[in-house]
């Protein structure tokens, strides 16, 4: 035999057919512990039941309040706390800490005087005995006895306050439980009124170590202030600096705009300027006035544009009596002499004129000089007074500086006597009512919370004994832990498996077949001619499995023999209801002729032969060179040589056997042999050079474990039979 261990191959669809869902493993686990599973929900369901129906009923009464962001501001000054200086998760959480604080706990406690309330004791299951709370001790308690009540009672309130915003809302229900209707409500109704009185105390507080603070801020900020200014007033002095105007900025600095020099080279620029323009004009009249052949003068004088008409009309004149006359006739010289004299007066009157023209230019330059000379001693001045302004801004900003500080201080001192005059931010929507049915225990509510805990308990459980239990379950753990492929599972029926297995159509049939085609893979032959099945411990199958296998090989695939080689447990013979008298020890104790110890099973092509009587040492017939012998005349004779080998459990038997066989087929009992057994057994076999050709899982509950046959196998012949009903099978 090779001793490479050979595996069956197996198709994809094959394994996938085998493996289930997670989740359905999980369900397959709980059904596998339905009824432990039940037990437990049952009993902590009950357990939850009475637990509820013993408590003591609980009686919840609810104010609600609103914290607004911000508060209505009657004075409108601000308050010494700036509200929208935080985001509002941060403002709300701040507001449901202080709902929830010690310190409103014992002003509540204070106010309803609770450390000496009997009612409130009882309310919630106080003991009136001993030391503690509310001692029913008479006579003057103790400073330290009332202290350590005080403190207990406000733990017990503590305890049973809540507080639950609404969302998305400035709401918040306070609410309170106990025993007793009247102190829930009590309790509540005082709790958000002493919130909201705490709030306005906290709020007056602050005002007077603010008002302490800015009293003394203030008479230190005072002398500064009167000092910088001081300072500043003497410095302009001695600098000249002469203010006309200032502006203050919004950030309350003072900026000088304009100084008396500023103003008066300002005012003398102005007038230089035009001094300036009247000099151009002054000068281009001039030059128009001396320019010859300019006409200048005719255009702007009138006396002058007269004399040269009456210069015009006398030439003219002139001219005519030329035609007339000889030049010296008499009214011809007395008519060159008149334009002879206004000639000479045009000529006078152009002289005055121009001198008039050029007297005003020259004013008007030594106005323009005398002007320039002054602005340039007004710069002179500016510029020393611009470099004297840096040290006189310093001085500025320091008293703007101190003015502001003082102001704002002065401002906040005379805001907070009335700072706290503002309305409350909280106010009371609805107090608590009188509460009318008990708010704890809900026993639905119980019943529900119990019913999840038992699940969970159940779950648990049937976990841990998955965990424990270490059988397979499922034919897809099969090559996992075992390391084997598997050839097929053979579900568990209600009737004998040996009669079952007769109808080729019965669902056995059927896994018996699938069985038979893996082996046909097993090896390059197709389905070994010799193979022997052996289990771990008896009663897993082995020997029905045996025969069912010949049945089908029988009806597929020619002639087979069966036979028994448990010589120290046969159970074939019997089951088959025929002889053990004599068999296969008889052959391996020396007997030649095997062919007498063929039995007919009355089924087609299918031959017996029984283990015989049982041996002194099963172990030292099978160690022999007969056993080979024996089947290797076997199968000269038949197509398939079947050998029922006896289980491991520790014997060389089966491996004995295994050794003279192509194969062994490896059966295990689904949900009853441990893995760590088969593991081992399996090891045994590999190491004693055995071929394995896969493993049979027997009794398999399919539908228990999520996949009925005819889904696992692909068949369907519509066979209702329900293997849930099956307990178990005859094999």
């Amino acid at each position: 035999m090779s001793d490479m261990q050979s595996h069956v191959p197996i198709a994809p669809t094959e394994r996938q057919r085998w493996a289930a869902p997670a989740l359905l493993e999980y369900w397959q686990a709980v059904k596998r512990h339905i009824w432990l599973a039940a037990a437990i929900v049952t009993v902590v369901v009950v357990i939850g039941a009475i637990l509820t129906l013993l408590m003591t009923p609980q009686y919840t009464a609810t104010s609600r309040i609103e914290i607004a962001r911000e508060q209505a501001n009657v004075t409108n000054v601000e308050s010494l706390q700036r509200e929208d200086g935080t985001p509002n998760q941060e403002f709300y959480l701040t507001q449901y800490s202080l709902l929830s604080a010690r310190s409103l706990a014992e002003r509540v406690e204070r106010r309803l005087r609770l450390a000496s309330n009997k009612d409130f004791a009882a309310a919630h299951g106080v003991s009136l005995e001993g030391d503690g709370l509310l001692s029913g001790k008479s006579g003057p308690v103790s400073v330290d006895a009332m202290r350590e009540r005080q403190r207990q009672a406000t733990d017990l309130i503590l305890d049973h306050i809540g507080i639950s915003p609404v969302r998305g809302s400035a709401l918040v229900d306070v609410s309170y439980t106990s025993a007793s209707p009247q102190i829930s409500r009590l309790i509540a109704r005082t709790w958000v009124n002493e919130f909201a009185q705490q709030s306005m105390d906290r709020r007056f507080a602050s005002t007077a170590d603010a008002r302490v603070y800015l009293e003394s801020r203030l008479q230190g900020l005072r002398e500064r202030l009167e000092t910088s200014e001081r300072d500043l007033v003497n410095y302009a002095a001695r600098q000249g600096i002469v203010r006309l105007s200032e502006t203050r900025s919004d950030e309350g600095r003072t900026r000088t705009t304009q100084t008396l020099a500023s103003s008066n080279l300002e005012q003398l620029n102005s007038v230089l300027v035009q001094a300036t323009a009247e000099r151009t004009e002054a000068e281009a009249r001039l030059r128009a006035a001396t320019k010859p052949g300019s006409t200048q003068l005719a255009l702007q004088n009138q006396s002058l544009n007269l004399l040269r008409q009456k210069r015009a009309e006398a030439n003219a004149k002139y001219q005519d009596l030329l035609v007339h006359f000889e030049p010296q006739y008499p009214e011809a010289r007395a008519a060159q002499q008149q334009i002879a004299a206004l000639d000479r007066a045009i000529s006078s009157e152009e002289r005055r004129v121009s001198d008039s023209y050029l007297a005003d230019y020259n004013a008007a330059r030594q106005r323009e000089e005398g002007l320039r000379g002054k602005v340039s001693e007004l710069l002179n001045r500016l510029d020393n007074e611009s470099r004297s302004s840096i040290q006189y801004n310093i001085y500025q900003r320091e008293v703007d500086t101190n003015r502001q500080l003082y102001d704002s201080l002065l401002q906040r001192y005379k805001e907070i006597g009335v700072a706290g005059v503002g309305t409350n931010n909280i106010s009371v929507v609805d107090e608590a009512p009188m509460p009318e049915r008990p708010s704890s225990p809900k026993l639905l509510l119980n019943l529900v919370l119990a019913l999840l805990l038992g699940v969970a308990f159940a779950a648990i459980v049937v976990v841990i004994l998955e965990n424990l239990d270490e059988s397979l379950r499922e034919p897809s753990q099969v090559s996992d832990k075992l390391g084997a492929p598997l050839l097929g599972a053979i579900p568990v029926i209600e009737e004998d498996a040996l009669v079952n297995i007769d109808d080729p159509k019965s669902i056995l049939s059927e896994a018996y077949m699938t069985v038979r085609t893996n082996l046909g893979f097993s090896t390059d032959h197709g389905v070994p001619k010799t193979f022997a099945l052996t289990s771990t411990s008896p009663s897993e199958g082995k020997s029905t499995s045996a025969y069912s296998l010949a049945r089908v090989l029988a009806r597929t695939s020619g002639s087979v023999v069966l036979v028994d080689v448990d010589m120290r447990r046969p159970i074939l013979a019997s089951r088959l209801g025929l002889s053990n008298a004599r068999g296969v020890s008889n052959f391996l104790a020396g007997e030649e002729n095997w062919e007498t110890l063929l039995q007919s099973t009355g089924k087609p092509n299918i031959s017996f032969i029984a283990a015989g009587p049982t041996p002194p040492s099963a172990s030292e017939l099978l160690s022999g060179e007969r056993l080979a012998l024996f089947v290797k005349e076997l199968s000269n004779r038949f197509d398939h040589v079947i050998l029922d080998s006896p289980p491991m459990l520790g014997l060389s038997d089966a491996p004995l056997i295994a050794n003279v066989v192509e194969g062994v087929v490896y059966v295990v009992e689904a949900d009853r042999t441990a893995v760590r057994a088969s593991q081992a057994a399996i090891q045994r076999l590999r190491e004693s050079r055995s071929h394995i050709l896969g493993v049979l899982l027997t009794k398999y509950r399919a539908k228990q474990s999520g996949y009925g046959y005819g889904y696992g196998y692909g068949y369907g012949y519509g066979n209702d039979r329900s293997e849930d009903d099956a307990p178990g099978s005859k094999a």
